[in-house]
C-alpha cells in the first residue's frame, strides 16, 4: 500500500489559504522551491494541473477547487492531533475563534465568555459578533453559534435550546392603527424588515392550531441587520417587527410592547452550535464547545437577559 503524500496536501492547502507559492513557504518555515516541488508532485498524482500560474496572480483550477476543502480538512485535522498530543500532559492553551450573532452575543455569550476565562487562564478567545453567516471552514472559525432553521450541510450542528419568536408591537403604535388580527391584515401595516431572515421580503407565519399558512409581504420605512437596532423605533410606535425572545420578552413584562397575532408565528428556528466537519479538534477548542453547551442548555428556551 502506497501512503498518500500528506505533506504535500497539507503545503497545498497552506497555497490556497495564502493564493501564493512565496507566503505560503514563509508560513511554513520552507522554501519555495521546497512548496513548488510538492505542488508538482500532487499535480503529477492526480494528472491534472491544481492552478492557473501566471507573474501576477495564482488561481485554483476546476479540480483545484474541487481539492481544497478536503486538503484543508487534512490540514487541520493534523494540526489538531499535534495539538492533542501536547496538550495531552498540559492545561488545554492557545486561540479559540468563534462567531455569535450580535445580539445574543451581547447579551447571552458575552457574560459566559468572561466565566471561561477565567476558568481556563490559558486560552484566549477571537471572539467576532455579527449578524451575517461567516463562512467557518474558508474564514477559519473553530466554531459558531447560529439561531436559525438550519439547512442541510457539511457542518456538525448541535441543537441547544428553542428559540421562541414573536410578532409585537408598542400599545402606542396598535391605538393609532388597529390591532390586526390576521397575517393578512399585516399588508396594511407598518412592518420592520430584517435583512437576515431566509426570506427577508416575505414573513411566512404558520398557525399551528388549524395548521394554516399565511405569507405576507409587508412594507414599512425601517429595515435592519441587528434586531436590537429597531427597538428604539419599536418602542416609539413606528411599525411591527417579529423578534426572538431574548430580544423582546423583557420589553413585553414591562409593556413597552405588546404580542400580536396569537397563534401565528414563523416556522421554528432554534440555537445551534455548528463546528466545521471532521471530529479531531484540539481540548481548547472541547473546553468552550463545552462550556458553551453547559451555559447555554439549562432551560428549553432562550431567557431573556
Amino acid at each position: 500500500m502506497r501512503l498518500p503524500d500528506l505533506e504535500a496536501w497539507a503545503i497545498f492547502a497552506t497555497v490556497v489559504e495564502h493564493r501564493s507559492f512565496s507566503a505560503a513557504a514563509v508560513a511554513l518555515g520552507l522554501s519555495k522551491a521546497t512548496v513548488s516541488k510538492a505542488i508538482t508532485r500532487l499535480e503529477t498524482q492526480t494528472g491534472a494541473s491544481l492552478f492557473h500560474r501566471t507573474s501576477r496572480r495564482l488561481a485554483l483550477t476546476e479540480t483545484g477547487t474541487s481539492l481544497a476543502e478536503r486538503a484543508a480538512r487534512i490540514l487541520a485535522d493534523a494540526q489538531a492531533i499535534d495539538e492533542c498530543a501536547r496538550e495531552s500532559t498540559t492545561a488545554p492553551a492557545g486561540l479559540v475563534r468563534l462567531a455569535v450573532p450580535m445580539s445574543f452575543g451581547l447579551s447571552h455569550v458575552g457574560p459566559i465568555i468572561s466565566r471561561f476565562l477565567t476558568a481556563f487562564p490559558k486560552i484566549d478567545v477571537d471572539l467576532n459578533l455579527s449578524d451575517e453567516r461567516v463562512d467557518l471552514v474558508g474564514d477559519g472559525y473553530d466554531a459558531a453559534l447560529r439561531i436559525a432553521a438550519l439547512p442541510d450541510s457539511s457542518l456538525r450542528a448541535r441543537k441547544l435550546r428553542d428559540v421562541e419568536t414573536r410578532i409585537v408591537a408598542a400599545p402606542s403604535y396598535l391605538e393609532r392603527r388597529g390591532n390586526p388580527r390576521h397575517p393578512a391584515d399585516l399588508n396594511q401595516h407598518d412592518c420592520f424588515g430584517y435583512a437576515y431572515f431566509s426570506t427577508p421580503e416575505h414573513w411566512r407565519l404558520v398557525n399551528a392550531k388549524n395548521k394554516e399558512i399565511a405569507v405576507v409581504k409587508p412594507g414599512g420605512r425601517l429595515r435592519t441587520n441587528n434586531a436590537d437596532s429597531m427597538l428604539p423605533a419599536l418602542f416609539a410606535g413606528h411599525g411591527i417587527a417579529i423578534a426572538p425572545d431574548f430580544i423582546v420578552d423583557a420589553a413585553i413584562a414591562n409593556g413597552q410592547v405588546v404580542a400580536i397575532l396569537h397563534g401565528w408565528s414563523p416556522p421554528a428556528i432554534a440555537l445551534h452550535l455548528v463546528t466545521p466537519p471532521g471530529r479531531l479538534r484540539p481540548r481548547r477548542v472541547e473546553a468552550l464547545l463545552d462550556f458553551l453547551t453547559e451555559s447555554l442548555t439549562s432551560d428549553s428556551r432562550i431567557p431573556a437577559a
